[in-house]
């Protein structure tokens, strides 16, 4: 399906929400499926997917990830940043990203992430903790949220420039820029779920038919 040209208002949103509503309840489905796995494996793959996407395309996360899978577990940082070149745009960075990233969850969890994720009683402090401990690198608000969302957890709002671009189209926000501190990202997450229960949307349908309207494709 295309990106649509329509202006994006409220009946754009509805009508394209109605157009997709199957294949994004799909989707939904599919990221609840690793939460109930129970599979550390599949969730640090996640994790390494948003490493990936962070100021790159999806679909460059997709090809990364393909790329390194082998070496998500044991690979060095030399190998993971060799089998990204070519692949991503920036190979050495993200290597070390998950290089670092995987050394720190192993002697802090011991890479059980279900069991780290599910210990939080509150969401905002779970992605808190993603989205602020240093040793974890390459997630900052937005990619916390989009890695919690891939996996399964509700009601975290993933405000990439496409979202954002959306909301700046309605008038509620006043700027499409990026949030560039917690409060500024909390504040226009509220936004949108406000938004979203005014017009009836549930906030993970949501944030995918924006995605979508602007990209043509619901993806993750």
């Amino acid at each position: 399906m295309k990106k649509t040209a329509d202006p994006i208002t409220i009946d754009t949103i509805k009508q394209n929400h109605a157009l997709r509503r199957v294949e994004i309840s799909r989707r939904l489905d599919e990221f609840r499926s690793i939460l109930e796995s129970k599979n550390d494996l599949r969730i640090w793959e996640e994790m390494v997917f948003c490493f990936f996407t962070g100021g790159c395309s999806a679909k460059m996360g997709f090809r990364s990830v393909e790329a390194v899978r082998h070496l998500l577990i044991k690979g060095t940082q030399k190998q993971l940043s060799a089998a990204l070149t070519g692949v991503h745009r920036y190979p050495n960075a993200r290597g070390r990203y998950v290089a670092e990233s995987r050394r720190y969850l192993n002697s802090h969890c011991g890479m059980r992430l279900w069991d780290k994720l599910q210990g939080f009683d509150c969401s905002i402090e779970r992605r808190d903790w993603l989205a602020r401990d240093k040793s974890i690198k390459g997630l900052g608000y937005k990619e916390a949220s989009h890695f919690l969302r891939n996996i399964g957890y509700g009601g975290y709002a993933i405000l990439d420039k496409h979202v954002l671009n959306c909301l700046f189209e309605l008038e509620l926000i006043d700027s499409p820029k990026p949030p560039n501190t917690r409060s500024r990202y909390l504040s226009i997450e509220d936004t949108l779920k406000q938004f979203s229960e005014r017009v009836e949307i549930d906030l993970d349908e949501m944030d995918l038919v924006l995605w979508s309207m602007k990209t043509g494709e619901v993806l993750k």
